[in-house]
């Protein structure tokens, strides 16, 4: 059972500063009381939903967009020019089906530098997606995601690659979002 004080300060994280159009405000919190180490150059938009306090890294010139839920409890680690799409879940947290007490499990999502997750993907617990991967809109990544690679589906598969040259930022940070 969580401790009322970890309740509240999530309630006021989700549902009071998400809504705060301010960047600013929110990055703010998200750093000093949440404790998650998020670059400067980064950003993350309103109604983004966090499930735990800590655990969170998101490296420079990363984009987190609107109504993303990301599940902190088992760890999220986002690289460098990392783009996610509105409405993406990130998991680290669920339960063995072969436990016969149906037993919590968490496990680390790492998204690698130059990722991007298309809107609506939905990233499994344990999942790593590789350095210039490509996650279709709708996707659910259930394995690995091997570098420079495009996936779609459910289950997500590899459908192609990108090209090897990648030499961007993502640097698309919105006034009131």
């Amino acid at each position: 059972m969580r401790m009322p004080k970890l309740e509240l300060l999530l309630f006021v994280c989700n549902r009071v500063i998400a809504k705060i159009p301010s960047h600013t405000i929110r990055l703010a919190f998200y750093r000093r009381v949440m404790e998650f180490n998020i670059a400067p150059s980064s950003h993350v938009f309103m109604d983004a939903w966090f499930d735990a306090n800590r655990n969170f890294h998101m490296g420079p010139h990363s984009v987190i967009n609107q109504k993303c839920r990301l599940d902190t409890r088992g760890g999220i680690r986002i690289g460098s020019s990392v783009s996610i799409s509105a409405e993406c879940v990130i998991l680290t947290a669920d339960h063995d089906p072969q436990s016969p007490t149906c037993e919590a499990r968490e496990r680390a999502v790492v998204i690698e530098d130059l990722a991007f997750l298309g809107t609506r993907a939905m990233i499994l617990p344990g999942v790593t997606v590789g350095r210039g991967a490509v996650v279709a809109a709708g996707a659910v990544v259930t394995r690995d995601v091997p570098p420079m690679t495009i996936c779609a589906g459910v289950p997500a598969r590899t459908i192609g690659e990108r090209k090897a040259d990648l030499d961007y930022r993502v640097d698309y940070g919105r006034l009131f979002f």
